[in-house]
C-alpha cells in the first residue's frame, strides 16, 4: 500500500513525486516509457526558469529523472491497463502488477495527434511522423516539412532550419499561432517557407514518402509535390490520455479539477496537461504537480 501513486512521469508527475516524498509519504510513480514524457522528445526546452543552456528535451528529462531518484521516489516502467478510483483504497493495474494506494495523482498527460490522411499509417516512420530531436540529423541538407503552426511546431521548425536545406511549414490557418519571438525568427530565416491556409491531405511512395498532396483550404485546389527522401514532422496538437478514467466525468476529454487539483472523486488528483486548463506549459505542469502532491499528502 502506497500513500501516493502517480501515473505518468512527465514534469507534473516528477514534481508531484518530489513533493510527496518530501512530506514523508511513500510514493510510487508509474511510467510506460521514459521519464520526461512529451517534453523529453522535443529538440529544445525554452521559457522555463533557470534553464541550463543549451537545454534539450533529452537533457531536461534526464535531470527530471535524476532528481526524482535522489528524492527517493520509486519509479516503475510499466503500462497502466486499468484503474479503480472510487473506493477508499485506489487500485492501479499494470501489464505486470497491481498496486494499491491511499491517493492517486493522474499525470499521464496527452498523446500526439495524427493527421488521419491517406498513406500516413503505411509510411509512418518512413518519411512521415519523424521527430526533430531524434531524426533531424538524418535530414541534414534535405527538404523537410513541418505540419502545424503553434509554438511547439514552430520551435521544431526553427531547430530543423539549422540542419535542412529547406523547411516548409504547413498550417491550415491564415497566420501562424505562435508567439512573437518565434514568428520573428521564422521571418528572419532564409530557409523557412510558410504555406498558410494549407493542409497536408495525403502522402504516398514506395516504402517511403516520395510525394505529398497539399490542399488550399480556401480554394480547394490540390497540388502534388514530388519530393523523394523528404521528412515530414507532424505537430498537429494532442489529445488527453484519459481513456482509462471512465469513473470520472470529463470535459472535452480532459479532467476537471479544483484549485487543489482535486477531481470529483475523493483522494484522486490530476496534474499537468491532462487537466482542464487554459495554459499547458512545463511551468504550469510543475506547479500542478506540487499542488496535487501537497494536498494528497495531507489527505493520507
Amino acid at each position: 500500500m502506497y500513500d501516493i501513486i502517480i501515473i505518468g512521469a512527465g514534469p507534473a508527475g516528477v514534481s508531484a513525486a518530489i513533493y510527496g516524498v518530501s512530506r514523508g509519504k511513500s510514493t510510487l510513480m508509474i511510467e510506460k516509457e521514459k521519464v520526461g514524457g512529451l517534453i523529453g522528445r522535443v529538440s529544445t526546452v525554452t521559457h522555463y526558469s533557470a534553464l541550463v543552456e543549451p537545454e534539450t528535451g533529452e537533457s531536461f528529462a534526464a535531470r527530471l529523472k535524476s532528481q526524482a531518484e535522489r528524492a527517493g521516489a520509486k519509479i516503475v516502467y510499466e503500462t497502466v491497463t486499468g484503474v479503480s478510483l472510487s473506493g477508499d483504497v485506489k487500485m492501479v493495474t499494470t501489464d505486470r502488477n497491481t498496486y494499491q494506494g491511499k491517493t492517486v495523482i493522474l499525470a499521464n498527460g496527452t498523446v500526439s495527434r495524427k493527421l488521419g490522411i491517406p498513406g500516413e499509417t503505411e509510411l509512418w516512420g518512413r518519411g512521415i511522423g519523424m521527430n526533430a530531436a531524434r531524426d533531424g540529423q538524418k535530414y541534414a541538407g534535405k527538404q523537410v516539412y513541418v505540419v502545424g503552426g503553434a509554438d511547439g511546431a514552430i520551435k521544431e521548425a526553427l531547430y530543423l532550419a539549422g540542419l535542412a536545406e529547406k523547411v516548409t511549414v504547413i498550417h491550415f490557418e491564415d497566420q501562424l499561432g505562435t508567439i512573437a519571438e518565434f514568428k520573428n525568427r521564422v521571418e528572419a530565416s532564409e530557409n523557412i517557407q510558410v504555406r498558410l491556409h494549407t493542409r497536408l491531405t495525403a502522402v504516398s511512395g514506395d516504402g517511403q514518402v516520395e510525394r505529398l498532396e497539399l490542399t488550399d483550404v480556401k480554394t480547394g485546389k490540390t497540388e502534388v509535390v514530388e519530393d523523394p527522401g523528404c521528412g515530414i514532422f507532424v505537430y498537429a496538437g494532442s489529445t488527453p490520455a484519459t481513456e482509462l478514467y471512465g469513473e470520472l466525468e470529463l470535459k472535452d476529454g480532459y479532467i476537471p479539477v479544483n484549485e487543489r487539483q482535486e477531481t470529483a472523486l475523493p483522494g484522486v488528483y490530476a496534474a499537468g496537461d491532462i487537466c482542464v486548463k487554459q495554459v499547458r506549459q512545463v511551468a504550469t505542469a510543475v506547479a500542478d504537480g506540487a499542488i496535487a502532491a501537497i494536498h494528497a499528502a495531507a489527505a493520507c
